[in-house]
């Protein structure tokens, strides 16, 4: 008998070291990825620290939003508790490893009837009674994953859960380089409110001037309605940036968890410049993106569902058993007489399903190849916003560039025109043309200052975080 025993437990083992499905292999991108970024097959590294990247641009006040903001946004508290969750559910996927117990302790009371509708002999005659029954049963549940189902749900929570982790970082990332890039469009929208108001005001005085010329009829009216079109016009425009500048602030108060009402940035003009981008930015620095890692570990759950979808063909084995106490009293419950127990293993084999379970495989399987479609999509979305991020660096610069030539050409002029409508040579609006052109090319070169810094944060996101050159490993 011990022997048939031990034989027994060596074939459960045997059967429950099985498990139905494929076994999980992350996915070969190499055929959809540059040959020059030097790709490999993916290893996620969303769990590598990314550091304060924001302290690349060396401003303090960007600095203290982003605490600020990593300490009070509601989304990051939601992503960390849907975490919790994820972990939850896999913690309530490895409870079925283990046997269920319960105790069940109960009492009734009840009274038969004399005259019950059974057929007796004359001779008996029934009466009625009163009974009660005391019982404390231990009831044992017990499923065998001989085929891996329950190690196949929970592979599949597993991957879930670190999904999840990865979906955090994910939502930290894309916080931290919204409100950088929030913050730059902000200092850029101060930058263009110092040159209107210096237009407004230069506008302004022209139209006084204009004013007292027309009075002494040295000019004509249309002369002085021309310069009061172009100061209501440099209002407007002073208006609207003003504008853009409380949407971009109340956006950063949402980013931070703080109302709108009670946010306040102070106009200051930009003083930093945007950190240089190292040469040769390999692709390992891609395996840091969390969406990558999220992706991949979605995969990896759908494809352990196939495997919790293919073990509903095979039999499952429930062990069972009850031991406890049962009697009509009291006093006697716990005694020898009253002990009972029972024990016995089930099997259920689906004989016809109607196709449901050939249908959830096909389902599992559809759902890892949409997801197996998704990560590698992700992977060319990432190629693309850093390459993207790149060329918009490089033409910002060039642009820049330009438009500090055009700039010291415009001061150039306006000098000039200034000395000469001091001769008399030229015309107040001649010189008012100048001083145009060259707020203009102010206000065009503090917009492409903040698109320089906005570019270099969208590049900073795409890589999923700052560098180090240590992390360059080919």
């Amino acid at each position: 008998m011990k022997k048939k025993l031990r034989w027994l437990c060596v074939m459960l083992s045997v059967l429950c070291s099985c498990a139905v499905g494929p076994d999980y292999k992350r996915p070969d991108v190499t055929n959809i990825t540059p040959t020059d970024w030097h790709w490999k097959i993916a290893e996620p590294k969303d769990s590598i620290p990314k550091g304060d990247w924001w302290k690349l641009f060396k401003d303090p006040s960007l600095d203290e939003l982003e605490a600020g903001a990593v300490a009070n946004n509601q989304n990051l508290r939601a992503a960390v508790a849907r975490i919790d969750e994820y972990r939850a559910v896999a913690r309530l996927t490895r409870s079925q490893f283990y046997p269920e117990l319960s105790l069940d302790p109960s009492f009734s009371r009840q009274r038969t009837s004399a005259n019950q509708p059974i057929a007796l002999p004359s001779s008996i005659k029934l009466t009625s009674m009163n009974l009660n029954t005391f019982s404390v049963p231990l009831d044992l549940s017990y499923e065998v994953d001989l085929w891996g189902r329950v190690r196949r749900s929970l592979e599949s929570a597993q991957a879930q859960a670190e999904a999840g982790v990865a979906d955090y970082h994910n939502v930290l990332l894309t916080l931290t380089a919204d409100v950088a890039a929030n913050y730059f469009t902000l200092r850029s929208l101060d930058d263009e409110i110092v040159v209107l108001r210096r237009t407004v005001e230069l506008r302004d005085k022209s139209v006084h001037i204009l004013n007292d010329r027309f009075k002494i009829g040295t000019i004509s009216e249309t002369d002085l309605a021309r310069s009061k079109t172009e100061l209501a016009s440099a209002k407007v425009e002073l208006s609207d940036v003003a504008r853009q500048r409380a949407e971009t602030l109340n956006a950063i108060a949402l980013l931070c968890g703080k109302p709108a009402s009670a946010f306040e940035i102070h106009e200051r003009p930009a003083t930093a410049e945007p950190p240089v981008i190292p040469v040769g930015l390999p692709s390992s620095l891609l395996e840091r993106r969390p969406d990558i890692a999220s992706s991949e570990r979605n995969l990896a759950a759908k494809n352990a569902q196939i495997g919790v979808a293919r073990a509903a063909y095979f039999p499952v084995l429930h062990l069972t058993g009850q031991a406890g106490y049962l009697s009509s009293s009291l006093d006697n419950l716990f005694s020898n007489g009253s002990r009972i127990w029972s024990f016995g293993p089930s099997v259920s084999l689906p004989l016809f399903t109607g196709g449901r379970t050939a249908a959830s495989v096909d389902q599992a399987k559809a759902s890892y190849e949409e997801n197996l479609a998704n990560y590698r999509q992700t992977v060319l979305t990432a190629f693309k916003e850093v390459e993207d991020s790149l060329a918009q660096i490089v033409f910002a610069n060039e642009r820049a560039v330009a438009q500090d030539e055009a700039l010291a050409s415009a001061e150039r002029v306006n000098a000039l025109a200034k000395a000469r409508y001091e001769a008399g040579a030229i015309s107040s609006f001649e010189l008012l043309d100048t001083e145009r052109n060259k707020l203009q090319y102010e206000r065009q070169k503090s917009q492409t200052e903040g698109q320089r810094f906005g570019a270099v944060v969208r590049l900073i996101k795409a890589l999923g975080g700052g560098w180090e050159r240590s992390d360059f490993q080919w």
